[in-house]
């Protein structure tokens, strides 16, 4: 076993950290003993922690964690307000000025827009997005170019979409746009990255017991405060669990059967998240985290 201290004490303290890693997989607690044993700001890089209406559901940060280092870019951003990886990349760039910034989270898109660049595609005009919303997938995936087509993950709706809206309103795919990204705001080389790679099994159980620990803590009630708001489409309502909970307390579904298909969805959302680190972060440290001890 490997504790999270030691690591801590093998990071040079001048410069950035990155920790990535699936949903469950520990990314948290590893920043956070990062931040007290070096200094520095625990910096969000998950795109739906970043909502003030969930914390539970999200696994954010608790505020007793929050009290032991500083945090940013955590449920700050009202759920009807807009939020892009553009958004973020905006936010999080005066953080790369201050106190060692120590940047966590499962959304693989807003680490490789840091270190890699992100393409300055115009804004999707709210009718073009009502537009996409309301097509199925598989027609949005055939309205696509065939570039853009053959870079993205064909399952993952959000992507998808994004890549129809885009060429919808700008008349080039993101392909073409990608094709023209600057230069990085933090390239890999000046940071410190780590991803977490969990055996699936190990990470399947841990997604059970959190999930459990979840409806404890409140998630069924932070699910009921959002019912008079419930957009199934909007990006706030991508949180993990989210539709089934709502599904439940509309009647649609017992308790049991929403556990259950929510422990699913964040198996399934981890599995996707694994796949990306694995394409996308081959010159990034490896750490088991059932190796780790607080």
């Amino acid at each position: 076993m490997i504790a999270l201290s030691e690591i801590a004490r093998g990071l040079d303290p001048a410069r950035p950290v990155l920790i990535a890693g699936p949903t469950a997989s520990g990314k948290s607690a590893l920043a956070l003993a990062v931040a007290e044993t070096g200094g520095g700001v625990v910096v969000n890089a998950d795109a739906l922690q970043v909502y003030a209406d969930w914390r539970v559901l999200t696994a954010r940060p608790s505020p007793e964690e929050e009290s032991r280092a500083p945090h940013a870019l955590y449920g700050h951003v009202a759920r009807d307000a807009a939020w892009s990886v553009g958004h973020w990349l905006r936010a999080v760039a005066p953080l790369l000025n201050g106190a060692r910034p120590i940047i966590t989270g499962g959304t693989g898109l807003y680490f490789s827009a840091l270190t890699e660049g992100l393409a300055e595609i115009p804004a999707t005009p709210s009718a073009i997005r009502a537009e996409a919303d309301a097509i199925a997938l598989p027609d949005l995936v055939e309205g696509l170019d065939a570039a853009s087509r053959a870079r993205l993950d064909l399952n993952n709706r959000a992507r998808v979409q994004r890549a129809w809206e885009v060429l919808r309103a700008t008349g080039r795919g993101i392909a073409d746009w990608q094709a023209d990204t600057p230069a990085p705001l933090l390239p890999l080389a000046r940071a410190q990255p780590i991803v977490l790679r969990p055996d699936p099994a190990w990470l399947n159980a841990r997604i059970a017991r959190r999930f459990d620990a979840m409806i404890e803590d409140g998630a069924l009630e932070e699910a009921r405060a959002m019912l008079p708001h419930w957009q199934p489409n909007a990006p706030w309502a991508r949180a993990i669990g989210a539709p089934e909970l709502v599904a439940h307390l509309r009647g649609e579904t017992d308790l049991e059967t929403a556990r259950e298909a929510a422990i699913i969805a964040s198996r399934q959302y981890a599995k996707r998240q694994r796949s990306w680190f694995r394409s996308r972060m081959g010159g990034w440290r490896e750490v088991d985290p059932a190796k780790l001890t607080g």
